[in-house]
């Protein structure tokens, strides 16, 4: 056979069939590449946006509006879990969640590459929030398809670990936003880094358009879904006409997790002022702590249940976070690395089991939907106020307490929604 011929025989050949283990690294590294575009956005917004785009302001006000934009990624993500979970469910979870890394790597690139408000003045804020909702838009229906591929290839019986992979994305891309994000600002000076340097770890996010390709051509689609044989016209319809008590146990499990996580990981750069970089560090290694226990837990979820794990993940942060602030106000390194570690710690326990215990809520004809819209609902109350919230309460009562006591209540709402989960037979 000529060469020739034998690359077309190669080209047309189908791929290799993945094995379950391979499908969930893929998607576990896309999932793990998203949360970096994610994060990556949120760690900026914190440290350098407000001098950028919202120049003028006082420094409260700037931090406010920062944040303000980066909570328009999590009014999107629900919007996106909208549009692509109706497009999973009916046409498969693999084209989706291509689709959504491509969209994902794109938009934080051209974050990477805007002008600043020096340059196009308030166009510069306004180009901003359109890409930050965009990138909402790609997170809201990305997690899901990740999910439910990474969990309906595998055993019934190791979903918990299968679908924890998925959530090691989180810990996963914190650490390179955080960690790209503090080489930089080493090896560069400050003004070098202020000018052009944080742009770096933005444009780094095209390799996400490759690993989408990657994806779509390498991953079969789910079994689950092609074998089965009712698809619903309106998925999104059907979950909220017969799927409420699952969607509504899915929002308010979701709730204490991500106000927890984004007060110990988001707003304690605002709490320290972070000048230091102590802040940053404890980050990183809180969440290289996680990567461990975060598949740990979700395998634990598998041999003795989602719901008890979860529920001793929430006691531990409700009371960590009354230990959480007076660590960080000691202004020791090791205390703050301490602080952060702990409660990560009892952040994977609850986040470990999570993606299984919403996906196992809903049947195969409208998992997508309703996993995605549970998911990603909780994220407006919970990740994109959290920051702005803690920032308000602090200033109305000059005390962190009140912070903690927020955390404590958004952790209650997390355990009533485990407590009311239906049990679904799948």
């Amino acid at each position: 056979m000529s060469t020739a011929a034998a690359a077309a025989a190669t080209a047309a050949a189908p791929p290799r069939k993945r094995t379950p283990r391979e499908i969930i690294g893929a998607c576990a590294l896309g999932t793990s590449l998203e949360w970096y575009d994610f994060f990556l956005y949120g760690t900026a917004a914190a440290l350098v946006f407000r001098p950028l785009f919202f120049p003028g302001s006082d420094p409260a006000t700037g931090t406010l509006l920062a944040f303000a934009t980066y909570g328009v990624g999590f009014i999107a993500r629900p919007i996106g879990g909208i549009a692509f979970g109706y497009l999973g469910d009916r046409v498969g979870r693999r084209n989706v969640l291509a689709v959504t890394l491509l969209v994902m790597g794109m938009s934080t690139f051209l974050i990477g590459i805007l002008p600043t408000h020096a340059s196009i003045g308030t166009a510069a804020p306004v180009l901003l929030v359109v890409l930050r909702f965009v990138q909402g838009l790609s997170l809201g229906g990305e997690w899901g398809g990740a999910v439910l591929l990474s969990m309906e290839h595998s055993s019934r019986r190791h979903w918990g670990l299968a679908a924890a992979w998925v959530q090691f994305g989180v810990p996963a891309g914190n650490i390179a936003a955080v960690g790209v994000l503090a080489f930089t600002g080493l090896v560069l000076s400050d003004e070098a880094f202020a000018t052009w340097g944080w742009r770096l770890p933005f444009l780094v996010s095209a390799a996400l358009a490759l690993v989408g390709l990657w994806i779509r051509r390498n991953i079969a689609e789910s079994p689950m879904f092609t074998h089965q044989r009712e698809r619903p016209e309106n998925p999104l319809s059907e979950v909220f006409r017969t799927h409420r008590r699952a969607l509504t146990a899915s929002f308010c499990a979701r709730i204490g997790v991500d106000v927890a996580f984004y007060i110990f990981t988001l707003h304690l750069l605002t709490h320290l002022g972070d000048e230091d970089g102590v802040g940053l560090v404890a980050v990183v290694v809180g969440s290289a702590v996680q990567l461990v226990l975060v598949p740990w837990f979700g395998r634990l979820s598998d041999t003795f249940g989602r719901k008890g794990i979860a529920v001793a993940g929430a006691v531990t942060a409700a009371v960590w976070a009354w230990v959480f602030f007076p660590l960080l106000d000691t202004g020791r390194t090791g205390a703050v690395i301490a602080a952060v570690t702990v409660a990560l710690i009892a952040h994977a326990a609850m986040y470990g089991p999570q993606a299984a215990f919403i996906a196992e809520l809903f049947p195969t004809k409208v998992r997508y939907s309703g996993t995605s819209l549970g998911y990603q609902l909780a994220g407006i109350p919970g990740g994109a106020l959290a920051p702005i919230i803690a920032i308000v309460l602090f200033d109305w009562f000059d005390s962190s307490a009140a912070i903690s006591l927020y955390t404590t209540a958004a952790l209650a709402v997390t355990v009533i929604g485990l407590a009311i989960a239906p049990k679904r037979d799948l």
